[in-house]
């Protein structure tokens, strides 16, 4: 059996022990060494390159930014900024036709722009607005599917864990990458309001309404969450002034938002020995699934597979754009029944050298940001869709009076958005390449 046809058949060995429940990042280590000890024919280059590969992923100076990122995520909930952000919220749009729901949506942009996590995203602001949108008659369907929704535009508006992963394995700059994602996370924030504008127009009875507030209410619910736009500002404006690297913006927003905590009375000494333990245990994860997704691609590297396929795509002349979409729907597909952290370990390696050696008439770097904006956002729509949406589990298991199936339906015209942003993104690069043109 050649090298390629190694790596070929290690595909379905992988997907075969995720299905039988194995970790993911085991699977991928797995199979890597087994892979490697066939094409080598012995155990030293194995040990050489867990010695190697271990030091070398874990040296990394831009992975740090993630435990601080997480870190600041666990802050700005005891910090009570999540509630801040719905109250503001609800307070000037509750008042509308589906109004408490587009609050949530809102809410949880707000959110995502102190926390990189779409996990985190949906299970912090599903604790402030489910109980409030069940209390104006939002039908469980409705209610859960707008949360798990809304928890997405936690790793597509900046900062992102998902992103800052995506630019170690392109090698481009995090910074940028943040700039790109912008534009696209407000408009999904647009589209997911705009969807539930359409559905409780076409379904009245789905969504109750709430008296609308006075003025004076809704400034004064303005003032409590200057700690979010005051942090935000802080570590965006110093990224993109020059001031700080984004690792040690990610240090500046954690430690702004472990200032608030303390300060609202949310951080004591439990609780943040809580928060620190909750960080190293989502990193220690993460991390896990990245040393073992460096091990696998690295013997993928080792077969040639990722080359040789970006040669023969390069070779049969086929349309850029329709190989472009055909990687777009096996990241839809793909995302039915894995997370979007392995999905971008295990599949950047091999196709982005594919796509990137085709003519899509962007330079080198503009391509990188706009493929790697693309990807994020299918990716996120998988983890929206059945069966293994996790953002669907997340919120459904808050909701225990709602079935699953109802949450399956409830989040549906969302992900036709999704959709619809995608093609918008695809075929109007500008959009996505808009902010990083001008700073550039």
């Amino acid at each position: 059996m050649s090298a390629i046809e190694i790596a070929i058949w290690s595909f379905p060995v992988l997907l075969f022990l995720i299905f039988m429940r194995m970790p993911i990042g085991l699977s991928m280590l797995l199979c890597g060494m087994f892979g490697t000890y066939l094409l080598t024919g012995g155990t030293n280059v194995i040990l050489a390159k867990l010695k190697t590969e271990t030091y070398g992923t874990f040296s990394s100076y831009s992975l740090s930014i993630v435990p601080l990122f997480l870190l600041m995520g666990q802050f700005a909930t005891l910090g009570g900024m999540s509630r801040a952000l719905f109250k503001a919220a609800e307070l000037w749009m509750g008042h509308r036709r589906g109004g408490v729901a587009m609050a949530a949506v809102g809410a949880c942009a707000g959110f995502g722009a102190i926390c990189g996590s779409s996990l985190a995203t949906a299970a912090t602001m599903s604790q402030v607005a489910l109980p409030e949108l069940k209390k104006y008659g939002y039908a469980g369907s409705l209610a859960t599917g707008t949360l798990a929704a809304g928890g997405t535009l936690g790793i597509l508006i900046p900062p992102s864990v998902i992103l800052v992963i995506y630019a170690i394995l392109t090698e481009q700059n995090i910074a940028k990458l943040f700039l790109s994602a912008f534009i696209p996370g407000i408009l999904a924030a647009i589209g997911y309001m705009i969807a539930i504008s359409i559905y409780v127009r076409l379904f009245p009875a789905s969504a109750g309404t709430r008296e609308r507030a006075p003025y004076s209410e809704r400034f004064a619910a303005l003032i409590d969450v200057w700690p979010v736009l005051v942090i935000f500002a802080l570590v965006v404006g110093g990224i993109y002034g020059g001031i700080f690297t984004p690792t040690e913006g990610a240090a500046v927003g954690a430690a702004g938002t472990g200032i608030v905590a303390w300060w609202n009375g949310g951080l004591d000494r439990k609780t943040l020995i809580q928060s620190i333990l909750a960080t190293a245990s989502s990193t220690a994860m993460i991390f896990f699934i990245v040393y073992g997704a460096s091990i696998y691609n690295s013997f993928l590297a080792l077969s040639l597979l990722p080359q040789t396929a970006a040669e023969w795509v390069g070779s049969q002349g086929f349309n850029p754009w329709l190989v472009l979409t055909i990687i777009l729907i096996f990241y839809l597909l793909l995302g039915c029944v894995m997370d979007s952290l392995s999905m971008i370990l295990l599949t950047i390696p091999i196709l982005y050298p594919i796509v990137s050696a085709l003519d899509y008439g962007l330079t080198a770097e503009e391509f990188a940001m706009w493929f790697g904006i693309l990807v994020l956002i299918v990716v996120e729509v998988g983890l929206i869709t059945p069966p293994v949406g996790m953002n669907l589990f997340v919120i459904n298991s808050m909701d225990r009076e709602t079935p699953i199936t109802a949450t399956y339906r409830g989040v549906f015209p969302f992900v036709l958005s999704d959709l619809i942003r995608v093609a918008i993104l695809v075929a109007f690069p500008g959009i996505t390449l808009f902010l990083l043109r001008v700073f550039s």
